[in-house]
């Protein structure tokens, strides 16, 4: 491995830990009702992300590059119902959700760490033909996806508890009590009629 190879590795591991926590931290201290409530009309929920974002890696980043890893994901199977990795079931425990996708991060670094980046892997669900991509390439996916879904989450734990930041040390949202916030929101409310009555 190259020293650019590893300083590479070094900074996609980085990211995508990031993402990773952010995504997880947005589970803390909410009872099994909210993590897996559907917040949205297409049924977005906290837990459902998680579960995704588990097989997510082991997919890209185990199956893709002939390293799977063994876990049983009955909602991949073709006779699941649609969307079954978007949600958890009453039988499916937080506990089980969130140590998959320890184990998966454990994976896919493993994979990250055997593997020189321009190892290219084939997508078992893509179409044949189109269906090559590098190590390198399917980390930054799975990096885009998680933080996409880190930021859903952002969203969801907002509209529940009001709770919000990156993690626990870093809010990366402007300090103001309640009372700062309803008037800001105010002055955005404001705003945006102004601005639609132009339509």
């Amino acid at each position: 491995m190259t020293a650019s190879d590893g300083k590479a590795k070094s900074d996609l591991r980085r990211y995508l830990q990031s993402a990773r926590d952010a995504l997880l931290w947005k589970l803390d201290g909410l009872p099994e009702y909210d993590v897996r409530r559907p917040m949205t009309p297409t049924g977005t929920n906290l837990l459902g992300l998680v579960k995704h974002a588990a097989g997510v890696e082991l997919g890209y980043l185990g199956d893709t590059f002939g390293r799977p890893a063994g876990e049983p994901l009955p909602w991949t199977e073709e006779e699941a119902a649609g969307n079954a990795d978007m949600w958890a079931t009453a039988e499916e425990s937080r506990e089980y959700i969130t140590g998959l996708y320890r184990r998966a991060w454990a994976h896919a670094d493993a994979t990250l760490e055997a593997l020189p980046l321009d190892t290219t892997g084939r997508v078992p669900w893509w179409p044949d033909g189109r269906d090559g991509l590098t190590l390198h390439h399917a980390v930054v996916r799975v990096i885009a996806d998680t933080q996409r879904h880190a930021g859903h989450a952002d969203i969801l734990r907002e509209l529940i508890d009001g709770e919000v930041g990156m993690s626990e040390t870093d809010t990366s949202v402007m300090s103001g009590d309640a009372a700062w916030w309803e008037t800001y929101r105010a002055r955005l409310e404001q705003a945006a009629r102004q601005a639609g009555r132009r339509d």
